[in-house]
Parts: structure tokens; sequence; C-alpha cells
């Protein structure tokens, strides 16, 4: 018998592509749970017309409770895998179906995440061998084991964005779980503005972002610096890339501002949305 699998995407703000997306891997799930975080605007109408498709609206309440809502909705229609996607995603669905093939012949019981590689404009070399065991990946094209994803008590919902991904593949290999990659299979990842000057990545994220790396960062440095020390340590040391913002970048003063922002918060043990940000487009 065939796996069966649900499937949750998050939407803020979605385009035209962003739906055809959907329509790439919606006849290899078997449900669809589409978190909208666009606020004050429902996108249900542009969705394709499917009985898969459940649509849930919220006032933009992060990607973490995005995808625990999806993991929970899908747990207790009884899957054991779901999908997790973001809205710019390209997913074929012949490779949803090389990982669930993959699930169904491999012992997963320890594998907290199925996942292609994700290829993206990071000058970053692929692995050779067919098969490898990374300590995080983004979460968006995955299969996430949800029995995993239960004893983990799910992403945490306090950082909101950024740094999800990062903390949910410490908390995996800390509890004796794996991430299993299939390097055969392409996914396309959109990162964003980023841009190289000679040899130097230059991501580009403008303030907000700035400040919710900065603050996440430092809290998963508190939480795994014990087991992943050196990891930790390379998390937080963010001074050669503000250094190339103010070098390369533009809107310095926001970003700066943001970096310096979100280390605040986290002295004062601020988390979950940041509801105030004075220069965003400065």
């Amino acid at each position: 018998m065939a796996l069966k699998i649900a499937a949750v995407v998050t939407l803020f703000h979605p385009e035209k592509q962003n739906f055809a997306n959907i329509e790439n891997y919606l006849e290899e799930v078997d449900r669809l749970y589409v978190i909208d975080n666009t606020p004050k605007e429902s996108n249900q109408k542009k969705l394709p017309k499917n009985k898969k498709i459940e649509y849930i609206q919220f006032d933009n309440i992060g990607v973490a409770k995005a995808l625990n809502i999806g993991a929970k909705r899908a747990l207790e229609e009884n899957y054991d895998w779901i999908l997790t996607l973001d809205q710019d995603t390209v997913i074929k669905a012949k490779i949803v179906k090389i990982m669930k093939q993959t699930i169904e012949k491999e012992d997963t019981s320890s594998i907290g995440i199925v996942t292609p590689w994700h290829k993206t404009k990071l000058r970053i070399e692929k692995p050779k061998e067919k098969i490898d065991y990374p300590q995080d990946v983004m979460t968006s094209g995955n299969l996430l084991n949800l029995h995993i994803w239960k004893k983990l008590k799910g992403f945490q919902e306090e950082f909101f964005i950024d740094g999800i991904d990062i903390e949910y593949g410490l908390h995996l290999k800390n509890k004796g779980y794996k991430i299993m990659r299939l390097n055969d299979l392409e996914i396309e990842h959109d990162l964003g503005d980023i841009f190289y000057v000679g040899n130097k990545l230059c991501t580009n994220h403008n303030g907000i972002r700035r400040y919710y790396m900065n603050r996440n960062y430092h809290y998963i440095y508190d939480m795994y610096n014990k087991t992943d020390k050196e990891f930790c340590k390379f998390l937080i040391s963010n001074y050669k890339t503000m250094l190339k913002v103010l070098l390369f970048e533009k809107r310095k003063f926001s970003k700066i501002y943001g970096f310096c922002l979100g280390y605040i918060h986290y002295k004062k043990g601020i988390k979950g949305k940041l509801t105030k940000f004075c220069c965003k487009n400065l």
C-alpha cells in the first residue's frame, strides 16, 4: 500500500507563480493544509479547486506556528509524514514520489526529516554521496516524520521566523535522530536577493530579518552550546556579516538597527513577533 502523506504550505502576500507551485505537487499528496498568513486578505479563491485542500487563515502567526498547525492537523487525520513547504519552493511531483518510495523502502524510525538537495544561489558544492545526513536543512521541501515531531514538541513558535530549521535540526541530533538527504533529487529554493562580491557572500536580508536572525541565533546558542559548541559559536559570529552590510549592501542603517535591536531583545528575554520596527525602509 502506497504511503499517504499530507502537506502544509504557508502563504504571505502570494503572487501568481506561488499558486502555480502548488499545482506541481498537489497530485502527489493526499491532503494539503494552506496556512494563509496574509493580514486582512483572503487568497482562498486563487487556490486550485480541489477537495484535498483545507484553507486556514490567520493574521501573520509566523512560520513556526503555521508548520505546527499543519503537522497537528495531519496527525489528527492519521498521517505519519507531512511535506513542509513555503510558497516560493518549486518541487515537482516526481521528487515527492521518490521521497515517498524511499520512506517505504528504508528504515526511517530514527529519521526525523527526508529531504532533497536544495539548489540555491549559494556556492555550495553538492555532496558526491547519494545519501548523506546533514545537521540542518531548510524546512521547505522536506518530508517531516510526524511521530518524531510530536516527541520533540514541534518547532519553536517563539522564534516566529528565522532559525526554526537550525533549532529543529539540532534538537533532532540531540535526541538521537537524523536528517536523511537524497542528493540525486534537486529542488529550487529562492533565498531572495543574495549576491557575491568576489568570493564574499552578501545575503542582503532586510532589517527585520536581521533582527530575527541575530535574536534567535543567540537563543539557539544558549540552548545548544554545551553539545554543539563550535557550530553555535559560528552561528552568532555575525560581525563579518555586518561588515559586508556596511561595505556592499543598501539600506545599511535599517539592517544594523535590526541586528542591534535583535541582540537587545535577546538580552531582555523578548521572543515572538516583533511588534514595532522604526526604520524598515532606511
